[in-house]
């Protein structure tokens, strides 16, 4: 009898953990992005194909959130991290390139902008962060709990004195008043310390396996084309960003 519920509980063992899997994978949305671990610092100059970028495989934009847009421009993002920081680096094959944005929290997504929102652990319930940069570096950062039922619940900018400790770089001017017509490829590339997220809420640092939910956005809302471009399918009628039950997954190497 003994033997038959140590075989019983071994293959309720086995169940749980390929459920385990399937739920991850579920959750996940089928993306996912391995982040490698930078051996020393990563210099934050914008340069897209430099140590270690270069021997880093960037994820790609290739869904677009409502209607399929006339300008659909290519976009790479890279991410590597330490036990202190995550590095995050866009290149954009651009084109109708603009930015308005003065200020951090300016509402930059109205320029050419990239956009990484993620949740440092698996449950997005816990709300997200927000990081919309324009070509020109100014960025909206923001930490946010939306729900399913697209109820805003909590809706709070980052602090100035975190803000400012996000160390950026950018190949375009600050400004770009008069929109740029011909294609044109621009990078942006940030670091951000992992302590100025922990008190707006939990944490799991990066370390080998630890996993995150995320999503890479590229936006140009009032430019002359404008565009809404995405890492992971957001299944909705209307450009959504805020849609963290979508995001995919940061697999930390």
């Amino acid at each position: 009898m003994k033997k038959n519920w140590l075989v019983f509980i071994a293959v309720l063992a086995l169940a749980g953990t390929t459920f385990g899997a399937e739920l991850e994978d579920e959750e996940c949305k089928g993306m996912v992005y391995q982040v490698q671990r930078a051996e020393k610092p990563v210099e934050i100059n914008a340069v897209w194909d430099k140590e270690p970028w270069k021997n880093v495989e960037p994820l790609t934009l290739t869904f677009h959130a409502g209607e399929k847009p006339e300008h659909f421009p290519k976009v790479q993002a890279k991410l590597v991290y330490d036990p202190e920081n995550l590095y995050v680096i866009f290149r954009v094959e651009d084109q109708y390139v603009k930015a308005v944005g003065e200020k951090d929290q300016d509402m930059v997504c109205n320029d050419s902008c990239t956009e990484f929102f993620f949740t440092p652990d698996m449950d997005t319930g816990k709300g997200y962060f927000n990081i919309e940069m324009n070509c020109g570096g100014v960025m909206l950062f923001r930490y946010q709990i939306v729900e399913e039922d697209d109820t805003v619940t909590t809706r709070t900018p980052i602090r100035e004195e975190f803000t400012q400790r996000i160390e950026r770089a950018h190949t375009m001017p600050k400004q770009v008043l008069e929109e740029i017509q011909e294609p044109t490829t621009w990078v942006v590339e940030y670091r951000v310390p992992i302590e100025i997220l922990k008190p707006y809420m939990e944490v799991q640092d990066p370390a080998p396996g630890v996993m995150w939910r995320a999503n890479f956005y590229k936006c140009a809302n009032k430019t002359s084309h404008p565009h809404w471009l995405t890492w992971a399918p957001i299944d909705w009628p209307t450009p959504k960003m805020h849609a963290p039950w979508f995001f995919g997954c940061l697999q930390f190497k």
